[in-house]
C-alpha cells in the first residue's frame, strides 16, 4: 500500500505511465467542465440588459418614448441607453472581482483542495447573484457583481486546474476544451433569456436573467460533492494513500492495481523531482519559485508563468468579449439593424455551434497549430470588417457582410483561441506552482478582460470615441501580435501527461516542441527497485514534505 511500507509499482516504459479510463471515469472528468456555464451566463447577460428599455428607464429615467429616440432620429450624446461610464463600471466590476478572487484561488486550492475551493467559490457567486436580483438601483448592482466576480475567480482558476490534473493525457485537451464549450452554452443561455426578457415592462426584464445563474452554480456545487478530489493535490499534502484512493476513481480500477500504482509513482516520481530542484520554503517563497529562473531559459518557472500569463492576455487581445459584452448595444449604434438582440443572438449561437469542432482539432492537430491558424483567421476577418464599416457603413448591404465577417470571427476565435489557451495553460505548470501559476493565468485573463470592459465604451459609446466598426482595427492589430505570440512561443503539448510536458519544456523550444517524444520515466531517473518498484525514500520523502505552500 502507498505510504505503509511496500514501494509503489512503477516503470521505466513511457507508454505505460497511465491507467487505462473506464467510461464512467470520463464522465466524471467530463462533469466539471459544466462550471463553463454560469461563467459563460454571467458575462453573457449583462450584454443584454444593459440594452433593455425597463433597465435603461430604471437607472437614468429616461423615456423610450420620447420622439428624439425614435428610428431616424439623431439622439446624440443624449441617447436612450445607460451612459458610458455607467455600462463601463458595470460591466468591468464583475472582471474585477474575478481578479482578485482568482489570485486568491491558488492559495486556498492548496489549502482545502481543488474540489472544496470550486465548491467555496459557488456559495460566494450565489451571494452576489442575490445582491443583483434585489437591486433596483445602481449601487447595489455594481456591489453584486463585484461579489459574483469573487466566486467566478475562484470557480474559473480551479476547474482548468481541476480538469487537467484529472483527465486523461489522450483526451485532457477535449475534455479541457468542453469548458470553453460550456462557456459558450451560457452566451448562448443568455442570450435566449435576455431575448425573451427583453419588452418585458416590469424589473422580470432584468431580475429573470439574474437570478436563472443561482440554479447553474447549484448544480456544480452539488455535482462536486460527489466527484473526487484531484490526486495529485493529495501528493503535493503528501497524502499518498487518498491520492491512490482518489486515482483508482478517476481511473475505474482498484486503487492497488499495477496500472494505479504505475501513474501514482511518475506523479509522486515528477514532483520529488521538482522539489529538488527549487526546494520549498515559506509561504511568499511558494510564490517566488513562481518566478525563479530566467526569461531566456525554456524550462524556467518565471518563462512558464510568463507564457501562460500572457496567453490568456492574448486571447483578451482577440477582442472577443467586445462582441459579446457590448455586441447588443454596438448594433443598435450601427443603426441600420430592426433587431440587435437577435444578432446577438446568432452570433451566441455561432460561438456554441463552433467550439465542439475543437473537441477533435486540439487532439488531431495540437494546441499550437490551432492557436496560429486561429488567430490568422481571426485578424483577417476583423480588418475586413474594420475596412467596410470604415467605407461604407451606413449601406444596410454592408452591415449584414459585417455581421457576417464577425461571424465568421467568432467561428475562429471558439474553435481555436477559445479552449486553446485554457488547456495550455492547465499542462505548462509543474506541481509545486501549479496552482498559483495557473491562478495567476487566469488572473491575467480577468484583468485584460476588465481594461477591455472599461475602456471599450469610451472607445465606441456615441457620447466618447463613437469609433463604431473603426473598432476592428484595433482588434486586428492586436490579433497580429497573437498571430506572431503563438509562433514563436506557444509549445506543442498534445498527448503528453502533465509530467512529460514539464520534461518537455526542459528540452525543447516551442517551434521544435512537436518533434519531441518521451524517452524516460520520472520514477525510472528518480530511483527503481530491484522488484520494480519506486524507491521507497523518495515515497517517504514526498509524504515528508507534503505542505499546503
Amino acid at each position: 500500500m502507498p505510504g505503509g511500507g511496500v514501494g509503489l509499482v512503477a516503470t521505466a516504459d513511457t507508454a505505460r505511465i497511465e491507467a487505462p479510463v473506464t467510461l464512467k471515469a470520463y464522465v466524471m472528468c467530463a462533469f466539471a467542465a459544466f462550471g463553463g456555464i454560469f461563467f459563460g451566463y454571467d458575462s453573457g447577460y449583462i450584454n443584454g440588459v444593459l440594452g433593455m428599455p425597463y433597465f435603461i428607464n430604471l437607472y437614468t429615467g429616461l423615456d423610450a418614448d420620447d420622439p428624439k429616440f425614435k428610428k431616424g432620429a439623431d439622439p446624440g450624446p443624449d441617447g436612450f441607453s445607460l451612459p458610458s461610464w455607467q455600462k463601463s463600471l458595470i460591466v468591468s466590476i464583475l472582471s474585477a472581482g474575478t481578479f482578485f478572487g482568482a489570485l486568491m484561488a491558488g492559495d486556498i486550492a492548496d489549502f482545502t483542495g481543488r474540489r472544496t475551493t470550486i465548491i467555496l467559490g459557488c456559495i460566494v457567486f450565489n451571494v452576489g447573484v442575490v445582491l443583483q436580483t434585489a437591486s433596483t438601483e445602481y449601487g447595489l448592482m455594481v456591489a453584486g457583481r463585484l461579489v459574483a466576480g469573487f466566486g467566478i475567480g475562484f470557480v474559473s482558476a480551479i476547474i482548468i486546474l481541476y480538469m487537467s490534473e484529472i483527465a486523461p493525457k489522450k483526451v485532457r485537451g477535449a475534455i479541457v476544451s468542453g469548458y470553453q464549450f460550456c462557456i459558450t452554452i451560457g452566451l448562448l443561455l443568455a442570450s435566449c433569456v435576455d431575448y425573451g426578457t427583453q419588452n418585458y415592462t416590469n424589473s422580470g426584464s432584468y431580475r429573470i436573467p439574474v437570478a436563472l445563474q443561482m440554479l447553474w452554480a447549484i448544480i456544480l456545487a452539488v455535482g462536486l460533492f460527489f466527484l473526487p478530489e484531484s490526486p495529485r493535490y493529495f501528493v503535493k499534502r503528501g497524502k499518498i494513500d487518498r491520492a491512490a484512493h482518489v486515482l483508482g476513481r478517476l481511473r475505474g480500477q482498484p486503487r492497488d492495481s499495477e496500472l494505479v500504482q504505475t501513474e501514482l509513482a511518475e506523479i509522486v516520481a515528477n514532483h520529488e523531482y521538482e522539489l529538488q530542484v527549487i526546494p520549498q520554503g515559506s509561504y511568499f517563497s511558494s510564490w517566488a519559485n513562481c518566478f525563479k529562473g530566467s526569461l531566456f531559459e525554456q524550462k524556467s518557472n518565471l518563462r512558464r508563468t510568463i507564457l501562460g500569463t500572457s496567453l490568456q492576455m492574448m486571447q483578451q487581445w482577440t477582442g472577443i468579449n467586445f462582441i459579446f459584452y457590448f455586441g447588443t448595444t454596438f448594433f443598435q449604434q450601427l443603426g441600420t439593424i430592426d433587431n440587435p438582440f437577435l444578432i446577438g443572438l446568432i452570433t451566441t449561437l455561432v460561438n456554441v455551434c463552433s467550439t465542439p469542432i475543437s473537441f477533435w482539432t486540439i487532439e488531431r492537430f495540437g494546441r499550437r497549430p490551432l492557436l496560429i491558424y486561429g488567430a490568422l483567421g481571426m485578424l483577417i476577418c476583423e480588418f475586413i470588417v474594420a475596412i467596410a464599416g470604415t467605407v461604407d457603413g451606413q449601406n444596410p448591404h454592408t452591415v449584414r457582410a459585417e455581421i457576417s465577417f464577425i461571424c465568421i470571427y467568432i467561428f475562429f476565435f471558439a474553435s481555436t483561441w477559445g479552449p486553446g489557451a485554457w488547456v495550455v495553460i492547465g499542462e505548462i505548470y509543474p506541481l509545486p506552482i501549479r496552482s498559483r501559476g495557473v491562478a495567476l493565468s487566469t488572473a491575467s485573463n480577468w484583468l485584460w478582460n476588465c481594461i477591455i470592459a472599461v475602456i471599450t465604451p469610451y472607445m465606441v459609446g456615441s457620447d466618447q470615441g463613437n469609433l463604431g466598426a473603426k473598432v476592428f482595427f484595433v482588434w486586428g492589430a492586436l490579433c497580429v501580435g497573437c498571430f506572431i505570440y503563438a509562433y514563436f512561443l506557444v509549445p506543442e503539448t498534445k498527448g503528453l501527461s502533465l509530467e512529460q510536458v514539464d520534461r518537455m519544456l526542459e528540452e525543447t523550444t516551442p517551434r521544435n516542441s512537436s518533434k519531441w517524444v518521451p524517452h524516460s520515466t520520472f520514477a525510472a531517473e528518480m530511483g527503481l527497485t530491484d522488484k520494480g518498484t519506486l524507491k521507497e525514500e523518495i515515497v517517504e520523502d514526498v509524504e515528508r514534505k507534503g505542505s499546503v505552500v
